[in-house]
């Protein structure tokens, strides 16, 4: 089964084909897919619903499966923000560096260093013969900081504090990121629904 990653975000691109590396489909992304443009507006008020939008618009371009993760930054004492809007938060073309710069200076508008926090994620997956999407969701709890550590990962990884872990993000390897992030854990949802429509057998993974 041939999937098609339904975003232009390197990062997310790399995090997600570790992710399936195990797994036996064919990962490519819309660039390797499709010379047309990608370029979905995401206005959904929810998660769920941009990443539906974008693996239905992926499909629709390539007539393959398609998977999409729409996902972002809830920040307790911004009620809430970035939240859909995370990777436009500084403004509409944002670059990370803006981002994390715009969600330190709103904490520090409140009088504060730190602040509960979560990364969430939605995958949707779209098939070319079901019409219904499928999606699942997950969280990783932490808290974000202002000043930025680590250089590892994408976006506010750098400000993102892991619960448990004393690190941000940022300062994780890849493979102690995919363990406990909020895209991993969506993912593992939907690795269930990946290996029944390909009819594969399904083997679960050893709990440590």
């Amino acid at each position: 089964m041939k999937i098609v990653l339904a975003t232009t975000n390197r990062g997310k691109i790399t995090e997600l084909r570790e992710l399936l590396a195990s797994e036996p489909f064919e990962v490519v992304s819309i660039a390797d897919a499709t010379r047309e443009p990608f370029d979905v507006v995401e206005d959904g008020d929810t998660f769920a619903e941009n990443a539906i939008k974008k693996a239905r618009a992926a499909r629709a371009l390539t007539g393959l499966a398609a998977l999409a993760d729409d996902s972002g930054l809830e920040v307790d004492a911004l009620g809430g923000a970035p939240g859909v809007r995370s990777a436009r938060f500084a403004h509409e073309h944002a670059t990370d560096a803006e981002n994390i710069a715009a969600l330190a200076l709103a904490l520090r508008a409140k009088n504060l260093t730190t602040s509960p926090a979560r990364f969430r994620c939605a995958i949707a997956l779209v098939l070319p013969s079901e019409a219904e999407p499928i999606v699942t969701e997950a969280a990783c709890e932490g808290s974000v900081i202002l000043t930025p550590r680590g250089e590892n990962g994408f976006g506010y990884d750098p400000l993102f504090v892991v619960s448990g872990k004393n690190r941000t993000m940022a300062e994780l390897a890849s493979a102690e990121k995919n363990a406990v992030s909020h895209r991993a854990r969506a993912l593992a949802k939907m690795r269930d629904v990946l290996v029944a429509r390909a009819n594969l057998p399904y083997l679960p993974k050893k709990s440590k």
